[in-house]
This record gives structure tokens, C-alpha cells and sequence, in this order.
């Protein structure tokens, strides 16, 4: 039911794994007879793909919301369609119901296949269209339209059953489930010879990834076979979480020749006080540990991490802590974020709630020392020669591309003769605490 030439836009909010489902969505309505647009105001259907992880973030999207009522009153052909993690949890689709009734389309994070009936059911009765109960198989969630030509994100592990003190994903994304090897399998080989060069391997937690099959396999074993397939240059994956984080994997990613010598793994806090009250399962020393064994296997190994200020009741002490771990660690790069009371979680419902000026204070404080630190490491890259598989252009300079090596740095460099998704050497020349430069050898 598709008008001719029926354009939409996407706005997406969160982390990878709401990127990802984001592409797929894209894939569902091109196949429905959409085109992609970046005009918000001449677009037919809006998507608002959320996160309720931070309270900024959910605000955010209402405000938006908010704002396309009038655009609604002037084309009342307009579908506005919100799903994403804001979508699972029902004092949100409450909201939607009570105060955004321009509303059209409302879907969660895990019947996203049930698109082409939403949009045929509003159409046909003229009426919103409320569903977050349809589920996915998550075996056959290959297909999306991909913003990259080069690296591809794919979801191996959906849901988590960790349930940190602080987070709503589990009551959001459900519990732990993860694809078939099978399926991972074959999407990878299907990107491979569509000329993608890396892919990169989502979960909430992708350690447990395995663990809920029957029979019972491993990440570990996931990243050995993948390692094995040809055409395939580069393997990385995220989130780790810290308790699951075996020698078995630290071996895997070793011996692996395409496994990225770089591992995300969240911190949260230096405090392992702190961390037993996030409900994190892990203290501070074995965080230390693990990272020990990790550049003893991996010498060149880069570390990047998570870290939230402010959590309930961090006492002075407690900041220092994890000012005391990101010196000794030494991240090549940290996500920073302030504790944000998320209803529904234990944290919640904590006394000691931080005040909003502490917060600031504190995050400054750690953003300080950690730029510092990142220029410390990137000038480590000074003068060598890093494997870098090109991206695309720079967003300020045409005349430059941009590139990643394998430990994750973004490297910045004249364009020459080289073509996006090529593997070249450079030389760096150049660096700040954020990215590098270089030049063609």
C-alpha cells in the first residue's frame, strides 16, 4: 500500500546494536517500495529508533516527538513510527499513548520483522498501531541495508541476563539468546562476497554468547571458526563484560589472525564497593588482572572502556579509586558517562542519590586525565607503520580518507591513489588524543 516514491528517514539514538537494527529496518521499507532520505520535513515516514539508557536520551526523543506534531497537522499522511528500547518498557508507550497521539506506529526491539503489517494495518484502518509482543527469529535477521561498504555490524547475542543495578537493557532487550552459529556463518560469508572487509560481532554481552545453545558452544570457539574463513580480513566484537572474561577467549584472540588487537571492556568503576553495589560480579583487582593477561598474551594490544560517575553513595574515595585504575591501566580510550536514574532498576531507589553538580565535577575531573592519557598513547604511534583498512573520506576534507588499524585508531590521510575498503600501510606523521595522521609509505 505503498504510495509511489514514498521517501523515509531513520533518527537513531543508542548504541551499536540500535544502529544495526536500524539497517535492517532500512532494508524492510526499501523492500516495501521506500527511498531514503536526509529531508525530515518532505519525509512520508519518520522512524524514531530510541534508547532509554540515560535519561537525556529518553527526553530527547520526546522533545523530537514533541515537535513533529505540527509537521502531522500540515500532512496528515505523515506515518510517525517509534520503536527501540524506549518502545519495551510500558510507562513509555503510556506516554506515547496519553501525550504524543500523532503517534502512528509504535513497535519494539524484537518484532522489527513485523514492520510491513504494522504500516499495512495503520493504513488500512487509519488508526495507531501498538505492538512490542510479535518476536523476531533471530536466526533469520540477516538482511539490512548497510551504511557501510566496508566493515558490517552482525548481532550474535541478544538480551542480557546481568542485570547491573544501574542498567534497564535486561527489562528492555529481554534475556540472553543467542543465534546459531550456522546463521552467523553464512551472513558473514554473504558479506564477504559482497566485498566487506570486517565485520564486527554485537551483543549486550557477547562472552556469553553460546551458552543458552544445545549443544553448549563459546565465543571463543565463534571467533576461531570465523577466523578460518576466506576473504574475511578483520574480526572485532563488543560489549565484554568483565566476569565472563576467560583465558580460553584471551587465547582465542591471540592466535587469532583476524581478531582485532583491541578489546572494549567497561570498567563502570575503580571501586570494587562501588562495583558490588552496580552489581557488576567482578572486583576492581580481577578487572587488573584480566587486563595483565591481556597485554602479557597481546603485547599491542588497545584497551577501551566504560565508566560512569557518580553512581549512588561514591564517596570521594570511591572517585579516586577510578581516577587511581585509569592511570594504571592507562585506556587508549574511555566512554564517560554520569549516573542517570533509570525507574525500574534497583539503583533507582538508592539513597545517596549524587547531586547533579557533583557529577559534573567529577566527570571533568576523569575526562581531564583521560585525554591526557589518549595523547600519551596515540604519541606511542609516532614514526611506525600501521595496517590501515580505509573507511571512506574525511567529513571536513574531501582531499583526505580516514582508516582504522587494528587496534582501533582512526587515522586521518591524503587521499593519493588509494580506494575506500583498500588494506595499506602508513607511515604516522602526526597525532592528538583522538586520532593520528599519516601518510602512504
Amino acid at each position: 500500500m505503498t504510495k509511489e516514491n514514498s521517501t523515509y528517514i531513520i533518527k537513531t539514538y543508542g548504541c551499536q546494536m540500535n544502529e544495526h537494527d536500524s539497517e535492517r529496518i532500512s532494508y524492510i521499507l526499501e523492500s516495501l517500495g521506500y527511498t531514503q532520505t536526509e529531508d525530515l520535513m518532505s519525509a512520508d515516514l519518520i522512524i524514531y529508533n530510541t534508547c532509554i539508557i540515560r535519561e537525556n536520551a529518553e527526553l530527547k526523543i520526546y522533545g523530537h516527538l514533541g515537535s513533529m506534531k505540527s509537521l502531522k497537522e500540515k500532512k496528515p499522511e505523515l506515518i510517525i513510527a517509534v520503536c527501540g528500547c524506549m518502545m519495551e518498557i510500558e510507562e513509555a508507550r503510556e506516554v506515547i499513548r496519553k501525550t504524543y497521539r500523532h503517534v502512528d506506529i509504535v513497535f519494539g526491539t524484537k518484532n522489527i520483522s513485523s514492520l510491513p503489517y504494522l504500516i499495512t494495518q495503520h493504513l488500512m484502518a487509519n488508526e495507531r498501531v501498538i505492538d512490542t509482543e510479535a518476536v523476531d527469529d533471530i536466526d533469520n535477521l540477516q538482511k539490512a541495508v548497510r551504511k557501510s561498504d566496508v566493515s558490517a555490524y552482525i548481532n550474535i547475542i541478544y538480551g542480557c541476563d546481568n542485570f547491573c543495578s544501574y542498567c534497564i537493557v535486561p527489562y528492555t532487550r529481554g534475556r540472553e539468546s543467542s543465534r546459531s552459529a550456522q546463521s552467523i556463518l553464512e551472513e558473514v560469508r554473504g558479506l564477504v562476497s559482497q566485498g566487506f572487509k570486517e565485520i564486527t560481532l554485537l551483543g549486550q554481552n557477547v562472552n556469553s554468547y553460546g551458552k543458552d545453545l544445545h549443544p553448549c558452544s563459546s565465543f571463543s570457539k565463534l571467533l576461531m571458526e570465523l577466523d578460518r574463513l576466506e576473504g574475511l580480513e578483520r574480526v572485532r566484537f563488543m560489549t565484554s563484560h568483565p566476569k565472563d572474561f576467560s583465558d580460553e577467549l584471551i587465547e582465542a584472540i591471540r592466535q587469532g589472525e583476524k581478531v582485532c588487537e583491541h578489546i572494549h571492556l567497561p570498567l563502570q568503576s575503580g571501586s570494587t564497593r562501588i562495583l558490588k553495589e552496580m552489581n557488576r560480579k567482578y572486583t576492581a583487582e580481577e578487572y587488573s588482572q584480566i587486563i595483565e593477561k591481556l597485554r602479557e598474551s597481546i603485547p599491542n594490544i588497545a584497551i577501551t572502556t566504560d565508566i560512569i560517575v557518580g553512581f549512588p553513595g561514591e564517596s570521594d574515595e570511591d572517585f579516586e579509586q577510578t581516577i587511581e585504575m585509569v592511570e594504571k591501566i592507562g585506556f587508549d580510550q574511555a566512554f564517560l558517562f554520569k549516573y542517570s536514574k533509570r525507574t525500574g532498576t534497583r539503583a533507582a531507589t538508592m539513597e545517596e542519590q549524587i547531586p547533579e553538580e557533583v557529577k559534573s565535577q567529577r566527570f571533568q575531573r576523569i575526562l581531564d586525565r583521560i585525554n591526557d592519557i589518549c595523547y600519551e598513547k596515540n604519541q606511542h604511534y609516532l614514526d611506525s607503520i600501521q595496517e590501515v583498512l580505509v573507511e571512506g573520506y574525511s567529513k571536513g576534507n574531501k582531499d583526505m580518507l580516514t582508516g582504522r588499524t587494528r587496534t582501533n585508531k582512526i587515522v586521518h590521510f591524503p587521499k593519493g591513489s588509494v580506494q575506500v575498503g583498500e588494506l595499506v600501510s602508513l607511515k604516522i606523521t602526526g597525532f592528538n588524543s583522538f586520532a593520528l595522521e599519516g601518510e602512504m609509505i
